[in-house]
């Protein structure tokens, strides 16, 4: 390209009259060349130069967290994975038995309803039973009084504390969060918690920690104010389940994912349900157009003047 422009202006200087007029030209498109090649030299430059910042920065961010406490929970094989996987609801009825008698004295679930329960780890009799068993505030009565009340189907599950700042001044400043959505407001989801519940270890050498605090390496710096809660036999399950302290982690796990996503059995059902109907309509509209739309779409159509 290059050679044929500079034969097209010595041609144009030879025959033209206007020989200043064709230099000019001749020397500009020279120049714009060259100023093209060199854009694209100075572009690649930053490009290279951007490139090799991006990569040096994301190799000290990796070297960075590689030198810091905090271990990545692994991944366990949970019965409810799979793609077509339902809830263990078994283990979710274990599950509110740990909740209930372990973590329910620190942590609320205030956005699980007792009726929520009902056709999923327990019956309407069992779960109405389990709602009278708390005493719930109401009121006011006819003479402007709050009450004690058995709880109902409707009453959501009470919160140990009455207010945030109750719930710090009893765990030392910490306040200790919901868990009707943890599993979903964690990295790691179900694997986290399992590994937080049962990672608990002595702190390695150089570690310091406060009064109140203990050593877990799966949660973020390592410090945690909650003390280890499930210890073998730490309870008894109704249905005799041996209560080990990684049963006792894997039930209330499985309860926790349940509570954070209670339309998971539904939504794989639906899954189910899409396939099928899925896979007939593309049965149909392969016969449609292989049997009732191609004959169309392949037909001659001719022009045949009328004889005079």
């Amino acid at each position: 390209m290059a050679a044929s422009v500079g034969r097209i202006c010595k041609t144009a200087l030879l025959k033209s009259p206007h020989v200043p007029t064709i230099k000019q030209v001749c020397s500009l498109s020279t120049s714009t060349r060259e100023w093209t090649r060199g854009r694209k030299a100075f572009l690649g430059t930053i490009g290279m130069l951007a490139g090799g910042t991006g990569a040096l920065l994301f190799a000290l961010d990796r070297s960075v967290r590689a030198s810091d406490l905090e271990l990545h929970p692994p991944e366990h094989v949970w019965s409810h994975t799979g793609l077509f996987s339902s809830l263990d609801h078994a283990s979710v009825r274990r599950g509110y038995e740990v909740y209930k008698q372990v973590c329910a004295a620190c942590h609320s679930m205030r956005f699980i309803a007792y009726r929520n329960l009902v056709g999923v780890s327990h019956t309407e009799e069992e779960a109405k039973a389990e709602a009278e068993e708390q005493m719930i505030t109401d009121g006011p009565d006819d003479q402007g009084n709050m009450y004690k009340r058995p709880g109902k189907l409707s009453d959501y599950f009470p919160s140990p504390y009455p207010n945030e700042e109750a719930a710090r001044a009893a765990n030392n400043g910490a306040y200790p969060p919901d868990l009707s959505y943890i599993v979903s407001a964690r990295h790691g989801g179900e694997d986290y918690i399992f590994a937080l519940l049962t990672g608990y270890c002595d702190a390695p050498a150089g570690v310091v920690l406060r009064e109140g605090q203990y050593f877990n390496p799966y949660f973020p710096g390592g410090a945690i104010s909650m003390a280890q809660a499930l210890y073998n036999e730490a309870m008894e399950y109704s249905d005799g389940t041996p209560a080990t302290a990684s049963q006792l982690a894997k039930d209330v796990s499985t309860f926790l994912k349940w509570t954070a996503e209670p339309e998971h059995d539904d939504r794989k059902k639906m899954l189910i349900k899409s396939i099928g109907i899925f896979t007939f309509l593309i049965v149909l509209t392969y016969y449609v157009k292989r049997v009732k739309f191609a004959p169309l779409k392949t037909r001659k159509i001719e022009y045949r003047p009328k004889e005079k």
